[in-house]
């Protein structure tokens, strides 16, 4: 039985300092009670809980998003979540003073979750739908990436190291994928790159699959073709990424 036990508690002190490398967050979910007058807004997002520098970076950062997701009045400064969520509904409001006959709902969906973490970085994806009148509403994911012995978010250019072209090679992943000859322009099979030459999106980031390439709605192709995303496994990534993951 000895034996047993040991290998219980090395098991158990395994998992347990495993765990210590990760934040704890906690969900926070806002739900506005609808009313005939009342745009609908609901927003379920993970808090990290510690009094850390990167818990602050983490939970700044998505406030951030959602309040330039929702802020509809720039004369007004918005520092909270609350008031951006009374932006939302101000302007809904103010469109109903002026277009009264305008009886088709302001919605506003936000959800968050942590697509990757390890013991150095932790990615968050932020997808939000925002409908604000029109044909069709608008659906787009972000990207939060933070490094988190550091204690910073991250901006995509340092996710890779320079000594590698990383544009390059996700050019050519993203070529197989869509099967695009290499030897023809990135737009031949009907894509919108600016220039007719291939850049990265503004979206990147760590998931448990893979680094994800996102390209959201309208950014390199039609509404109807929706977001477009790649995923580079991390064997074929690792060389490219300044902090590697911790698989």
């Amino acid at each position: 039985m000895k034996p047993l036990y040991i290998a219980f508690l090395f098991l158990t002190i395994t998992i347990s300092c495993k765990n210590e490398s990760l934040l704890s967050f906690e969900p926070i979910v806002i739900e506005e009670v609808e009313c005939d007058t009342c745009p609908i807004v609901k927003i379920s997002i993970p808090k990290a809980l510690e009094d850390s520098k990167i818990d602050k970076t983490i939970n700044t950062a998505i406030r951030e998003e959602i309040i330039t997701l929702l802020n509809f009045d720039e004369s007004v400064e918005i520092n909270t979540i609350e008031t951006a969520i009374s932006s939302f509904k101000n302007g809904y409001s103010d469109l109903m003073k002026k277009f009264p006959e305008e009886s088709t709902k302001w919605e506003a969906s936000i959800t968050g979750e942590i697509s990757y973490e390890d013991k150095n970085v932790i990615s968050i994806t932020l997808n939000s739908y925002l409908f604000t009148g029109g044909a069709h509403g608008y659906s787009s994911s972000r990207f939060l990436n933070f490094n988190k012995k550091k204690g910073v978010e991250l901006e995509n250019w340092e996710l890779f190291n320079p000594d590698f072209d990383f544009n390059k090679f996700a050019e050519l992943k993203f070529r197989i994928q869509e099967d695009i000859p290499q030897n023809a322009p990135i737009n031949s099979t009907g894509f919108m790159f600016e220039e007719d030459s291939y850049n990265l999106p503004e979206n990147i980031g760590y998931t448990k699959e893979g680094l994800q390439l996102l390209y959201n709605q309208y950014e390199i192709a039609s509404y109807a073709d929706g977001s477009i995303s790649l995923t580079i496994s991390y064997p074929e990534a690792k060389k490219y990424l300044f902090i590697k993951p911790k698989l």
